[in-house]
């Protein structure tokens, strides 16, 4: 519950800070809060204010991101990949297993049988058995 709370309370941090630093007037002017004097906060307040915030944040930042992992660490469940493995003997590992039982010789493994569909179709007439080949008699 805590950690989930404080990670809400990061995500908000991280996008505050984004938008400091975007706000902030580059070299060129980009897309900062630049214009002369006669605004609200001259360019030097300005300025001074959104380094000032962004500093704020960044270190808050910093800070919930070490105790985010800290936390983190200290609730992290005992029942990782290799937590259940129990200690295995090494002599179990190079015993011989036990020799299977050889098959009958005369016995022939049955064949798998399925049923054969029921389509409502004549069935094809089984094929005819072949006549023995006699050899030809030659006429006397």
């Amino acid at each position: 519950m805590l950690l989930t709370i404080l990670l809400v309370f990061h995500i908000i941090i991280s996008v505050a800070l984004t938008i400091t630093v975007l706000l902030q007037q580059s070299e060129g002017g980009a897309l900062g809060m630049g214009g002369g004097p006669s605004g609200f906060m001259t360019a030097r307040g300005a300025g001074n204010l959104l380094t000032r915030i962004t500093w704020i944040l960044f270190t808050l930042f910093l800070v919930l991101s070490i105790g985010l992992t800290l936390l983190a660490a200290t609730q992290r469940n005992s029942n990782s990949l290799t937590g259940g493995i129990e200690k295995v003997d090494p002599n179990s590992l190079t015993r011989p297993l036990p020799a299977a039982p050889a098959p009958a010789p005369d016995a022939t493994p049955a064949l798998p049988t399925a049923p054969l569909p029921q389509s409502g179709l004549p069935l094809a007439p089984p094929p005819a058995t072949a006549a023995p080949v006699t050899a030809p008699v030659a006429p006397q």
